[in-house]
């Protein structure tokens, strides 16, 4: 018996539909990121982009255990020198509330081309409300993975 691969214009997109309110940060990170990669459904295949699109709502309600609110840090460097910049998470969510997630799932992907395609279809916002009605998207269902 051969080893099936997926072809890339084999691959069948849905569309999730995440509510992060009061979803720990990480946890739900790790979701997202293996619904963008395919790894949720038996056709996965780890150099072909079998991965189905997201959309999160809600990320200004997320939240994170422990003293992290105000120990998380965010860096980034400007490329000058001594311009290594932080930001704690708190500083951040009242910022960007969408930020701290998406750097979450980017840190989970691959860090080459199929990681940022698969980046791509991850669509995040602060409220309730998004502009995917179109798409039907599937309300995710958690499973006691969260929390």
């Amino acid at each position: 018996m051969k080893t099936y691969s997926a072809k890339p214009l084999e691959v069948e997109r849905k569309w999730y539909l995440i509510d992060a309110e009061n979803q720990t940060l990480g946890r739900l990170a790790v979701i997202i990121a293996d619904i963008l990669r395919g790894k949720n459904k038996p056709q996965y295949t780890p150099n072909v982009d079998t991965g189905d699109f997201v959309v999160v709502v809600n990320a200004e309600k997320i939240v994170v255990s422990g003293k992290k609110e105000t120990d998380k840090m965010y860096y980034h460097h400007t490329g000058y020198l001594g311009g290594l910049k932080s930001e704690s998470f708190k500083d951040l969510m009242a910022k960007n509330p969408v930020k701290p997630l998406e750097k979450a799932v980017r840190g989970m992907l691959q860090h080459n081309t199929l990681g940022d395609n698969q980046f791509n279809k991850l669509k995040v916002y602060a409220g309730p409300n998004h502009p995917h009605e179109a798409q039907k998207p599937i309300k995710y269902e958690f499973k006691g993975e969260t929390k």
